[in-house]
């Protein structure tokens, strides 16, 4: 589903991503770990196209997506949702407004169609009935949820999270963490989910890149990065479950 080869990723004189090589297989959740500032968001950006990379290849089924226009561009994302740290939900928007979003800008859908289709996702993350109420008015966890019922809106074959737990409470990251794998079933989604949240990442992953400095430093199912021999690793893995298991 998704090739990335020998991506480089540069800011003025700062090297971000570093000779970044990885496939996500269709259908699988692949988790991609590391330190804040490791250059996990920048791999997202570049993904779907919101950053250009300084050298490599990104292929998206058969499109390499680096060398297309702004307008090609925007075809593929049709197939990609994504999930944002923030949740950036429009606040001048209700709730079913941010999530027909896409469906208004990018379909012939009737306005019955959208508000069907608006309700069905909200139904999907455990929101039914709030297509009126604003985003001032909603906690961050259904902040989040709202954000992931927009990603969906258009059915996408690719989900993207970037940090998806980041400022929850444990109890709304287990939520979340359970309903990232819910959608995955049952929407059959590929997913790439950033995080440095221990639990979260071996909650959700089906395979997993740790990446340090730029680079990818091991990867594989989550009992392969459980097991590896390398010291960071180990101590990134171990770590992660401390906090965890102390907040």
């Amino acid at each position: 589903m998704i090739k990335i080869k020998n991506l480089f990723k540069s800011f003025e004189d700062r090297l971000v991503l570093n000779n970044i090589s990885l496939d996500i297989e269709d259908g699988d959740t692949m988790v991609v770990m590391g330190a804040s500032g490791c250059g996990k968001s920048v791999l997202l950006k570049l993904i779907v196209g919101l950053l250009k990379p300084d050298e490599g290849e990104i292929w998206i089924e058969d499109k390499e997506i680096s060398k297309l226009s702004e307008k090609q561009i925007d075809e593929v994302r049709k197939n990609i949702g994504m999930v944002f740290q923030s949740g950036a939900l429009f606040d001048s928007l209700t709730v079913g407004e941010n999530v027909a979003f896409s469906l208004v800008r990018r379909t012939n859908m009737s306005k019955s169609e959208i508000a069907k289709t608006v309700a069905e996702k909200l139904e999907m993350v455990g929101l039914s009935g709030i297509e009126d109420m604003m985003p001032s008015e909603l906690s961050g966890g259904m902040r989040k949820r709202v954000s992931l019922a927009r990603a969906i809106s258009m059915n996408p074959q690719i989900v993207l999270y970037d940090e998806p737990t980041t400022g929850l409470d444990p109890l709304m990251s287990d939520e979340i963490n359970t309903l990232i794998s819910k959608l995955h079933n049952e929407l059959n989604v590929t997913s790439i989910v950033v995080t440095h949240d221990m639990k979260s990442a071996f909650t959700v992953g089906t395979k997993m890149a740790m990446l340090k400095n730029g680079e990818v430093v091991a990867s594989g199912t989550p009992d392969e990065i459980r097991s590896s021999k390398d010291q960071w690793v180990c101590d990134f893995v171990n770590t992660g479950f401390f906090h965890e298991d102390t907040q």
